[in-house]
């Protein structure tokens, strides 16, 4: 009984814990958090880019998180640390893929582009397939991506 008990407890604990530990966002999603990333710039941009990069204020859901980069010199305002301060046309993925400047020029005015590459999970080193939507919001290029 004791045995059946514990293995009962151990089998829960392991898919709670996969379940939570690989949900990803969705497309609708990132594109959700895409609009809501663009009002929060319209509205206040140097208040939006701090929660993008603290990730408060409902910019971080799981994997989800808005980027944006300066149009005049790319160099990106709200990424993750690894990329934060850089040239996002500079970015290439570990395929040596170019990705970033795809980033930089899908940035248009009234309209959300795909870009689709290579880029490492939240705390993983490993780059998985990710896909980002990506506008221009005033003098920005701003995006969130989503895994598949």
């Amino acid at each position: 009984m004791l045995r059946k008990l514990m293995f009962g407890v151990v089998a829960s604990a392991a898919l709670a814990f996969s379940t939570s530990a690989f949900a990803q966002g969705t497309a609708a999603e990132a594109k959700a958090m895409l609009e809501k990333a663009v009002a929060a710039v319209k509205a206040d941009k140097a208040k939006a880019i701090t929660s993008f990069n603290n990730g408060t204020d409902g910019f971080k859901d799981r994997d989800l998180y808005p980027f944006c980069f300066n149009i005049s010199d790319g160099v990106t305002q709200a990424a993750p640390p690894s990329v934060r301060g850089k040239d996002v046309r500079t970015i290439k993925d570990a395929k040596g893929n170019a990705f970033g400047e795809d980033l930089y020029k899908a940035a248009q005015d009234g309209k959300i582009n795909e870009v689709s590459y290579m880029f490492p999970k939240p705390g993983a080193t490993e780059p998985s397939p990710k896909t980002s939507f990506v506008t221009k919001v005033g003098d920005l290029g701003c995006g969130v991506g989503y895994y598949k």
